[in-house]
């Protein structure tokens, strides 16, 4: 990475501010925005010849990692070379902060990576330690709660690293994400399992997964509580779902499944994330609810890139394109604001002074927003 600089003036930027798109430039010093204003900068700078700048991207849900990891069935990559390469995929996507999601429980027919958590978090807590990271790197626990081992392998993990995040996963066939039963064997048939074989794991999933699920979220929850982490909920889909969230004191919604869901879940007070894949095809490859659609009725507060780092950028900068309502700011705060918002990361996510300058230049190529250089903390990273 590059080395830090303590002074730094960014010229002739199209500024997205948290209210308004201006002309003009911003100074950093030691780290953080120092000064913001119109017009061209007072000393020199570096021009960026109009292109925009915006906050730094907060990821607060990208299955990324395990696919370095993991890139073919039954094939494990060196830990700290799947981490260093995703790290650098995540950069080059304009995402300064993420929350790196990783799936803890082991499923009853072997699928996943299981105790295989540990070995991937050792990797990531050494390249943190050792600043080879360019992006600033959280852990979002993604928690199978049908999983018999997966309250050990929580407790297990926080022991030993930080947690900022627990989102609680239900993906038992026949509810949910899942709901549609032909859905699920399409999507467990990608590794190219046989469908016997699919549905034979189907059924001991239902089995298994609704005794684990009755002891497992509570004990969950609790946990969450005790340690003062914040808890997601995944795919709610029905209005007991999400009741049951607001009772366990949830604060983020992830996919909700259905517009019924997510209206119910703003009403709650609870906030509602979906998926930049979603909007970018025009629906959910579930068949679930469309993120367009609740984008449209106002009940969007955040984008994740889910399964493909570069689909952030591209998602924030298509909203306004797609909904005459939503402005440019309120847009690329679904990505940098409000997710920092949500979890509690109150330094960064806004053009403000003060704020860490976490920074990203864009260049617009025949509509399509280019991610040209990334900073954080005021040090160029891509």
């Amino acid at each position: 990475m590059s080395e830090t600089i303590s002074e730094m003036i960014l010229d002739n930027a199209t500024l997205v501010l948290p209210d308004r798109v201006q002309t003009g430039w911003l100074a950093v010093a030691d780290g953080r925005i120092a000064a913001i204003g119109e017009g061209r900068a007072p000393g020199r700078g570096l021009d960026l010849q109009g292109d925009h700048l915006i906050p730094g991207l907060v990821e607060l849900h990208t299955d990324h990692l395990e696919s370095h990891y993991a890139p073919r069935p039954g094939v494990r990559w060196h830990p700290l070379g799947a981490a260093l390469a995703y790290d650098a995929q995540i950069a080059a996507s304009g995402i300064t902060t993420v929350f790196d999601s990783l799936r803890a429980g082991s499923d009853p027919d072997g699928s996943g990576l299981g105790p295989e958590l540990m070995r991937i978090a050792e990797a990531l807590d050494g390249a943190r330690a050792a600043g080879l990271f360019r992006a600033e790197h959280r852990t979002h626990l993604r928690c199978e709660i049908p999983s018999a081992d997966v309250v050990a392998m929580v407790r297990g993990f926080a022991a030993r690293f930080p947690i900022g995040l627990i989102s609680l996963m239900d993906h038992t066939p026949g509810q949910r994400q899942f709901r549609d039963i032909a859905k699920y064997y399409q999507y467990a048939g990608r590794g190219g399992r046989s469908l016997e074989a699919i549905k034979a794991g189907t059924e001991l999933k239902i089995r298994e997964g609704r005794a684990c699920s009755e002891v497992n979220r509570p004990a969950l929850v609790a946990l969450a509580r005790e340690q003062g982490i914040a808890l997601a909920s995944h795919d709610d889909t029905t209005l007991d779902d999400v009741a049951l969230a607001r009772r366990e004191g949830v604060a983020l919604a992830e996919f909700p499944t259905t517009a019924e869901a997510a209206a119910a879940a703003r009403e709650a007070g609870i906030t509602v994330m979906m998926g930049a894949p979603n909007l970018i095809r025009g629906g959910s490859h579930s068949g679930n609810v469309a993120a367009e659609e609740l984008a449209r009725d106002g009940r969007l507060d955040i984008l994740s890139s889910d399964y493909v780092p570069g689909s952030l950028v591209l998602a924030a900068f298509q909203l306004p394109q797609r909904i005459d309502s939503i402005t440019l700011p309120q847009a690329i705060a679904t990505v940098t604001a409000n997710p920092a918002r949500a979890t509690g990361l109150a330094d960064r996510g806004r053009l403000e002074t003060g704020l860490r300058a976490d920074l990203v230049r864009i260049r617009l190529s025949q509509g399509i927003p280019v991610v040209r250089q990334v900073w954080r903390a005021g040090e160029r990273v891509a």
